[in-house]
């Protein structure tokens, strides 16, 4: 039997089944399994199921119950997709940022992206939107980056997959390490591209800024086998919202400001998640990365001043020490 021809009565098989096949059952209905031994069936099926998942229908196994035994299954709701009841202009909006997001110059799935536009196109028998998307930007920075673009394609295949990656890392701190992580995510933050997974060096959820990675490369064991499963609950938006200050750096410190009155009512929004008091000139910051808060605050100008710890005062006087050095040997 032709592989696709096999995959395609394999999903049949499955979609049509009102209770979990076991793969006992799927050797008897499929002769392609039932050559050689059980390990050399199991080792052709596993192979085969790697391939759906790829294609986006991936299959659940189920345990045995008292109501139905062990075996395999396709979740229906997943593997139909409901129907887009949308309007005209919203065809035209989702249209017009897809084409923008394809002509940014790197954006990850750019492939699938440019698929999913031709379809739309079909679909409605002519482009949504007139051809004024070359005024829409996304981040023009990076078109004349080339390896940015191929970094961005390697780990969104990663992330189909979910493939471990490996890759040199410069920290904010210049100094390069090996990494291995487990990719749950990719997001543009303010700009930057940024990539949120298990770091195995620290064994612990990281952020990674793209443009910082070298050498990278994606587990090539099993490489239709996903090597990790996302875990529940997981909120990527709420890495991609993270402030500068709230990367996992250091050891977390409570740092105080005083702000100026005339940036009171925009507290809250200078500074997400922060405790703001005083009517909105006092305010206290968790900072896990010590230099991005004082960054952001010496940014500010004399508008706003670090008041404790002297530990994070003596920081902002030294960066700003460095900044005014820099800039009178500029001159």
């Amino acid at each position: 039997m032709d592989r696709t021809e096999r995959l395609l009565d394999l999903v049949a098989l499955l979609l049509d089944a009102s209770e979990p096949v076991p793969f006992a059952r799927i050797r008897e209905v499929f002769p392609d399994y039932g050559e050689g031994t059980v390990e050399a069936s199991e080792r052709k099926f596993e192979r085969d199921k790697a391939e759906l998942a790829e294609l986006g229908i991936p299959l659940q196994y189920l345990p045995a119950t008292d109501e139905h035994p062990a075996g395999y299954l396709i979740d229906r709701e997943a593997y139909y997709l409901p129907e887009l009841h949308l309007r005209a202009e919203e065809w035209a909006v989702l249209y017009a940022a897809g084409s923008a997001a394809l002509a940014a110059g790197a954006f990850p799935g750019a492939r699938d992206l440019a698929h999913a536009l031709r379809k739309m196109a079909f679909a409605k028998g002519q482009e949504p939107v007139p051809q004024f998307t070359d005024q829409l930007l996304i981040d023009d920075s990076s078109r004349d980056d080339p390896a940015l673009r191929e970094r961005l394609e390697v780990l969104w295949d990663a992330l189909k997959l979910r493939k471990r990656i490996a890759f040199g890392y410069r920290g904010f701190s210049q100094a390069q390490t090996e990494r291995e992580v487990d990719p749950y995510g990719i997001a543009l933050r303010r700009g930057v591209w940024i990539v949120v997974g298990h770091d195995h060096l620290r064994g612990a959820l990281r952020t990674f800024h793209v443009s910082r990675m070298s050498k990278l490369t994606v587990n090539a064991k099993r490489p239709k086998s996903p090597d990790f499963e996302v875990p529940e609950g997981f909120d990527l938006a709420a890495h991609a919202h993270e402030q500068a200050w709230e990367h996992a750096v250091h050891a977390p410190v409570e740092v105080e400001l005083s702000l100026d009155p005339s940036l009171a009512s925009i507290a809250p929004r200078l500074f997400p998640h922060a405790d703001v008091s005083d009517g909105g000139t006092r305010v206290r910051v968790r900072a896990r990365f010590v230099d991005g808060l004082v960054r952001a605050v010496l940014g500010l100008g004399g508008r706003a001043e670090i008041t404790a710890p002297e530990s994070v005062r003596a920081r902002a006087r030294e960066l700003l020490g460095a900044l005014h050095a820099g800039l009178g040997s500029a001159r």
